[in-house]
């Protein structure tokens, strides 16, 4: 078989199945609206959950430190590329979150792929959460460790893939909120497991951190769990981009001499760092706080609405609601249709989801007004 023939066969595979993909290029895509020139729609698909990607103080601090530092940070992070802007926030982040250090990544997806590269041996072996992130079981699965997936949140089945014999280390993994069903993981209950099994934990929490726990902090504090690993990342509740890994001086040290994602990668611009910086300043403050509960107001707002319209969404109670509809086609059509209606919605398909799980992915933000929320449920109530 050729290239051409290959990649012609692969791509009517998905075409046939209703799960081919399109990038939709707008004029603005995240808070309330998205704009596609001048044409704008309510914004029911994006990740900004708090609004700061329009905030004015984060365009502000990263204009200011785009005339401080210029618009890239010049090389990799062990070069010349890792300034000030950097240490500090990476001090901030690790004070606030209560570890002995934090590293920044370029994003969520590398942190996660240098993290289980780094650390995995063949001897070793990983046992994660069915349902956790593609940049997760992409670089278990290219690690040499054997990759076991335990059932979605269920910790006594962690525990017994953690008591089967391993000659090396083992690495536990999960979600703290789930991006595709926007559930919650047992933390405490996976912690535990983890400890008795003298197992290591790792949790990505990208998208609870700035959205739940004490001031922000993420699931991992709202459920009173310190993982020896915990990835947050910045192009969610934090409105910019990029991630940090926090975990011990001894680990910060070893992922500085061996994650390849941090040593040959140019670093995130400084000017980047400066606005992440603000962010932080913002989730944990009182303006954090008050974000945080018209949130949660527009969550229960929703769910209400859903229920009186016999909408059947899945138990999550975050910002991310999805609402499984099953066949390919058949979400692409709703899409399509709350989008004539003036809602911009997604469809998720697999291999993004589990086959016959295709759903609208529906995000909920700070940044949307009552009348937003009631327009959605009208929009889903025509739509079906």
């Amino acid at each position: 078989m050729t290239w051409q023939t290959r990649i012609s066969a692969a791509l009517e595979e998905r075409r046939a199945a209703d799960a081919f993909r399109l990038r939709r290029p707008v004029s603005q895509g995240a808070g309330r609206w998205l704009m596609q020139g001048d044409r704008r729609w309510l914004n029911f698909s994006g990740n900004d959950y708090l609004g700061l990607s329009q905030h004015p103080q984060l365009v502000e601090a990263w204009q200011q430190g785009a005339a401080r530092y210029g618009v890239g940070s010049g090389g990799s992070g062990h070069v010349t590329g890792y300034s000030d802007a950097h240490a500090g926030l990476e001090q901030q982040l690790a004070d606030w979150l209560g570890y002995p250090r934090a590293l920044l990544f370029i994003s969520g997806f590398a942190a996660n792929q240098a993290v289980i590269a780094a650390l995995m041996g063949e001897e070793d072996r990983i046992v994660a959460d069915r349902l956790s992130h593609a940049s997760l079981l992409e670089a278990a699965s290219l690690s040499p460790a054997p990759l076991r997936r335990f059932i979605h949140n269920d910790a006594q089945h962690l525990s017994r893939l953690l008591a089967r014999p391993c000659s090396g280390e083992q690495l536990a993994v999960t979600e703290g909120i789930f991006s595709m069903d926007g559930d919650s993981a047992p933390l405490a209950d996976i912690a535990e497991a983890a400890r008795a099994a003298g197992t290591w934990l790792m949790v990505d929490d990208a998208h609870g951190i700035g959205v739940c726990g004490p001031n922000g902090r993420g699931s991992c504090a709202g459920q009173g769990v310190a993982p020896e690993i915990l990835v947050v990342t910045f192009g969610k509740a934090f409105g910019v981009s990029g991630a940090a890994v926090l975990c011990s001086d001894a680990l910060a040290d070893y992922f500085t001499q061996f994650a390849r994602h941090l040593i040959y990668s140019t670093s995130m611009p400084p000017a980047q760092a400066v606005a992440i910086s603000q962010a932080l300043t913002l989730v944990r403050g009182s303006e954090g706080e008050s974000l945080r509960a018209r949130l949660g107001e527009n969550v229960a707002r929703f769910r209400d609405g859903a229920r009186q319209r016999n909408l059947s969404l899945t138990a999550s109670t975050s910002a991310i609601q999805p609402l499984i509809v099953g066949d390919n086609a058949r979400a692409l059509a709703m899409a399509e249709r709350a989008r004539e209606r003036g809602c911009w919605l997604t469809a998720m398909r697999p291999p993004t989801v589990p086959a016959g799980t295709a759903r609208l992915r529906i995000t909920l933000t700070a940044a949307h007004a009552p009348q937003d929320i009631d327009r959605l449920l009208e929009v889903l109530d025509g739509a079906r």
